[in-house]
């Protein structure tokens, strides 16, 4: 395909825009991922300044509000001393262990082996048996029931400090789910999801056998296919087996040699590895931080390749719809804007924003109420608000044709199971109303108003949230690595499952838990969990003082490119 036709296929023309009408707020410090921004004077959208920026305030047609508070400098200083604590232990138990005087269980280079080139990264394997294993107790633990609301856990114990396990054959009944991206609640093994699926098993069988393009293309793919090209307001779609995938490997045939990627430098590694696969140029801007983005954009004109100066083949922003991590909702009307004003392609990642944001649950695009032709290429997945399993991607029917010949994930990869199919067409109708019920939309009202009373009361209660106002995903800070363990344990005796995050995942003085909620919490739930949260900040010391204004990164209702 020409570099022509491919720029064709990505690129789109109309930049819908609204006013907004919110005054102009103050932008705060940004103490990690974003540049300290100054509040600025108003321009009219068409008008620059001197340094290339437009006013772009009139894209936004609701508020956009994220905070990031800067972490307390004692906190920050004694996790340091907490991690340095922890290192020099380390060390001295390596000692011991090299000695023969302690125990080692940890994966070692055989003597005979010792020139080779190691298989074992030193300090990754240093970090992980010593400090890692300190709190692995709070990862991987095995569920046997349907991980909805509620979810029965096999209880476990550790011998040799977690280093193995063993089960005890007792299970941990009914404990609430607050970790799985069950956004929707449509993980379930009863209702109208379930009696499709079972149908369609007892029809298709379990498995297909063969690729799409051998004798694994179902009429129950094709219909799905049309039904999400339907729900996302596009041409034409094309669904995957897998959503990590559906990044790692369709990001290679759009891309390669002489393109330049622009990546958000919290993208999920699924994207990153994508870009890397592509042999494209990357270049990271500095998390949802639209001026980064758009020097980063303005060099890349200016200065176009190294050494030959050559202009980019293709410049493609990568970002998602919500990022995982932070909590945070992508400034897609400025990411759009950006794009149009020079030339770029824009891929959105919605794996985590599809069916959880927007008035009809179609994702970040719906909830700023864009016009879907602006997104070059639409991604998601179906593994969280459809309960299902597998990615998907939607655009102009050039580019899924062209996707279609191209791309390592549709020619080489088993096709989608057919049960899987039906709970993703299944719970779609749903969310789109075509069902005939108000399920759907009662459903999406659920998760609005559960998100929007969890993120209040854990305010109230004085504890450190991260991201959007209207982001399901709520990052509760905890900061120093002792109590990434003790926050897991104190919550499960409790009966709360929940996921905990720690360096290198996070940066090393954002250690943090993080709560997931779904449309399937009732408020007596949310209410428990509300309780045991409170019960474990005062034991642990979470509930920092709030007797003058919070620091943020952002708490911004207007547009970053401004004067």
């Amino acid at each position: 395909m020409t570099e022509s036709s491919a720029n064709k296929l990505l690129n789109g023309d109309v930049c819908r825009r609204a006013s907004s009408g919110q005054k102009a707020s103050k932008n705060g410090f940004v103490k990690n991922h974003c540049l300290f921004q100054q509040p600025q004077k108003y321009r009219r959208p068409g008008e620059k300044n001197q340094h290339g920026a437009h006013n772009n305030s009139s894209l936004y047609k609701r508020p956009f509000v994220e905070s990031f508070e800067q972490t307390p400098l004692l906190v920050a200083v004694l996790t340091y001393v907490g991690y340095g604590i922890l290192t020099i232990f380390g060390y001295l138990r390596d000692f011991l262990r090299h000695w023969k005087i302690g125990k080692c269980s940890m994966a070692r280079e055989r003597e005979e082996q010792k020139d080779f080139v190691p298989l074992y990264q030193d300090f990754e394997n240093f970090y992980t048996r010593n400090l890692y294993m300190r709190i692995r107790d709070n990862w991987n633990r095995p569920i046997c029931s349907v991980p909805g609301a509620k979810m029965d856990l096999v209880q476990r114990v550790s011998p040799d400090y977690n280093w193995t396990f063993q089960h005890t054959g007792r299970v941990v009944k009914d404990v609430i789910n607050m970790g799985s991206y069950n956004y929707l609640g449509f993980a379930e093994n009863t209702g109208p999801c379930a009696d499709a699926a079972l149908e369609v098993t007892q029809k298709y069988g379990v498995g297909v056998g063969s690729t799409r393009c051998e004798l694994g293309n179902l009429d129950i793919h094709e219909e799905l296919e049309q039904l999400i090209a339907r729900f996302l307001g596009v041409e034409s779609a094309m669904a995957f087996g897998m959503g990590f995938a559906t990044n790692s490997m369709n990001i290679p045939a759009l891309t390669g040699k002489g393109c330049l990627i622009l990546s958000d430098e919290l993208n999920h590694a699924s994207l990153v590895l994508g870009a890397r696969l592509s042999g494209s140029t990357i270049r990271v801007f500095k998390h949802n931080n639209m001026q980064s983005l758009e020097k980063l954009l303005r060099d890349a004109i200016v200065h176009g390749q190294p050494r030959t100066h050559r202009p980019w083949r293709k410049i493609l922003i990568i970002v998602e719809g919500i990022y995982s991590m932070e909590g945070s909702i992508v400034r897609l009307p400025e990411v759009i804007a950006l794009k149009k004003r020079y030339k770029a392609f824009v891929y959105l990642d919605e794996a985590h924003s599809i069916g959880a944001l927007g008035p009809h649950g179609k994702g970040v695009v719906d909830f700023f109420g864009l016009d879907p032709t602006d997104v070059d290429v639409m991604m998601g997945t179906f593994t969280k608000s459809f309960g299902s399993a597998g990615g998907y991607i939607g655009g102009k029917k050039e580019l899924i044709d062209y996707l279609r010949q191209n791309s390592h994930s549709a020619l080489y990869a088993t096709s989608m199971p057919p049960p899987v199919a039906q709970q993703i067409i299944t719970s779609m109708k749903i969310i789109m109303g075509e069902d005939g019920t108000t399920l759907g939309a009662d459903r999406l009202r659920q998760l609005s108003e559960n998100t929007t009373y969890f993120r209040r009361k854990l305010r109230e209660m004085g504890v450190i949230i991260y991201g959007n106002k209207d982001s399901p995903v709520i990052p509760v800070m905890l900061y120093m690595p002792a109590k990434i363990g003790a926050f897991g344990r104190e919550m499960l005796k409790r009966n709360i499952g929940t996921v905990v995050v720690g360096f290198p995942a996070t940066p090393i003085i954002e250690s943090r838990a993080r709560f997931c909620i779904s449309a399937a919490h009732s408020r007596e739930m949310l209410d428990t969990v509300l309780e045991a949260m409170n019960e474990v900040g005062d034991l642990l010391q979470l509930k920092y003082s709030r007797q003058s204004p919070p620091s943020v990164r952002w708490t911004s209702e207007e547009s970053q490119l401004q004067d």
